[in-house]
């Protein structure tokens, strides 16, 4: 059993219920929020998303909506990547980054209509942030959060289970799209999106009193392809190269290092917000670059919960940011943020828990 003492400031999402009855096993603060991390089983949850179909309650990816005249204006500043083609429901991964250049969070960004913006974001304040800027540049935006809460389907037969409750064509939605539907009066957003690299959607609950209704209209529509509850997973997430913003990066990581260069325009206007920094970063070149590591021996390990240093020839160049056990690979595997003049190939001491560890550093992802 748990106890979470009551607060106002963390709060439960609106599947909270529903995943108690669901059977989890514990929760960490997340927006603000008690995002689950886990119902007993580690491995069956893995395994249930890599070959069949997982729940997940992700409501703590808040949706900060920019609404107004100018809420266009405001997504752009806020953003170095263009967002001129963007066009009512396309959704599209953006990095938000200060004056620095450095990244501060990287949400999914949903055009609603040429006036309403939602962005889906990970955990960071950014309602303050786009109010900052908004009365910074004198521009005509609400900034609120939205009473908006997305739950995920992933799997492989997530296209079989979202399509037996709303039919076929959403077969047919194109990544990061996004349609207004309806289902037993309650109105959501659906998209085809998430964090995993297994394929699904993310139906985006805009009433907060149906999100056990919710719940349990999917977990009965999956029950013929095996459905059950998880959470975004470490260690297929790990697999897949996918960032983890605030985990895989500190105060002083832009873009570039990280690989979302390819996410940044620089002949966006100069009053976007950061994008002058990242030119000179762009110019310069990055000092820094995000491999995979692959560590000698198959133990498993714990995950991580802090940084390790990597060190070649006894120079530190730069840390281990994760660290999982690959149940595919059979490896401990994890990301690198070293030094650029470390190479993919290059092998390299972790320093973990004052022990030495080897590994071997390679691309990304790692399946």
């Amino acid at each position: 059993m748990f106890e979470i003492s009551p607060s106002i400031r963390v709060r439960r999402s609106p599947f909270f219920e529903a995943t108690v009855a669901a059977g989890v096993k514990g929760f960490i603060p997340y927006n603000q929020m008690l995002m689950p991390v886990g119902y007993g089983d580690p491995e069956a949850e893995y395994w249930r998303l890599i070959n069949d179909v997982a729940q997940w309650d992700v409501a703590v990816e808040r949706q900060i909506e920019l609404s107004g005249p100018d809420a266009g204006k405001l997504a752009q500043i806020l953003t170095p990547r263009d967002l001129t083609k963007c066009v009512a429901d396309q959704g599209k991964y953006i990095a938000l980054c200060n004056h620095r250049g450095t990244i501060i969070n990287d949400p999914i960004l949903l055009k609603l209509d040429e006036d309403r913006f939602w962005l889906s974001i990970a955990d960071s304040n950014v309602l303050f942030w786009a109010r900052a800027i908004t009365a910074e540049r004198g521009l005509d935006v609400e900034a609120f959060e939205a009473d908006v809460s997305p739950l995920a389907v992933q799997g492989p037969k997530a296209n079989d289970v979202i399509a037996a409750i709303f039919g076929d064509w959403v077969r047919d939605l194109k990544f990061f799209w996004f349609k207004k539907v309806e289902i037993e009066g309650i109105p959501l957003m659906l998209a085809r999106s998430g964090w995993s690299k297994q394929g699904g959607f993310e139906l985006y609950l805009m009433d907060g009193t149906k999100g056990t209704a919710l719940w349990d209209i999917v977990r009965e529509a999956g029950q013929p392809f095996g459905i059950g509850p998880g959470n975004p997973n470490l260690c297929e997430r790990v697999e897949s190269g996918l960032l983890s913003w605030g985990s895989d990066t500190d105060d002083d990581t832009n873009p570039y290092e990280i690989g979302l260069g390819k996410y940044i325009d620089l002949d966006v206007a100069d009053d976007v917000v950061g994008v002058s920094a990242l030119r000179d970063v762009n110019a310069n070149g990055a000092k820094r670059h995000q491999l995979g590591l692959v560590l000698d021996g198959d133990s498993p390990m714990k995950p991580h919960i802090v940084w390790y240093d990597i060190v070649v020839d006894g120079r530190k160049v730069g840390h281990m940011t994760n660290g999982v056990w690959s149940h595919r690979k059979k490896r401990n595997i994890g990301f690198a943020l070293v030094s650029r003049d470390i190479a993919s190939g290059d092998r390299v001491e972790v320093r973990k828990n004052g022990a030495v560890v080897n590994g071997t550093l390679c691309d990304l992802p790692f399946l």
